[in-house]
């Protein structure tokens, strides 16, 4: 983690490298503001295939590296926002989710959208405040 100002920026190579101008995550105070983050292989860089489920389960798992490099779990997370191209694979994510989210779940919103970077399927950001 590299501070600025009062704000420190959150990285590890757990997860995949920003793709653009942007950070894996931000923590001001003890909020941690992830960016979106999409079904790349952190080693590889590579979006990974198999489908929703693949995409899904690797999405949370780089989530998962973020949080953890900036000092909490998946369990802090307070907001999600997830993207997907088709809303018809809603089902599949609530899923999967519930493999990595316990309850009481985070707030949550779910974005159709026409595409993500990459050709990702899916992509979620999330808010987390530590402890």
């Amino acid at each position: 983690m590299s501070t600025t100002t009062n704000r420190s920026i959150v990285s590890t190579s757990g997860a995949p490298a920003a793709i653009g101008p942007y950070s894996q995550a931000v923590r001001a105070g003890n909020t941690v503001y992830l960016s979106g983050q999409i079904a790349l292989d952190p080693a590889s860089g590579q979006l990974v295939g198999g489908g929703i489920e693949a995409q899904a389960e690797q999405v949370f798992r780089n989530m998962k590296a973020v949080v953890e490099a900036a000092g909490g779990s998946l369990a802090q997370c307070v907001k999600l926002t997830l993207f997907l191209t088709d809303l018809g694979h809603f089902p599949t994510v609530n899923e999967i989710m519930q493999r990595h989210f316990a309850q009481p779940y985070p707030a949550r919103s779910t974005v159709g959208v026409a595409s993500l970077p990459r050709g990702a399927i899916f992509e979620a950001e999330a808010i987390v405040v530590l402890d």
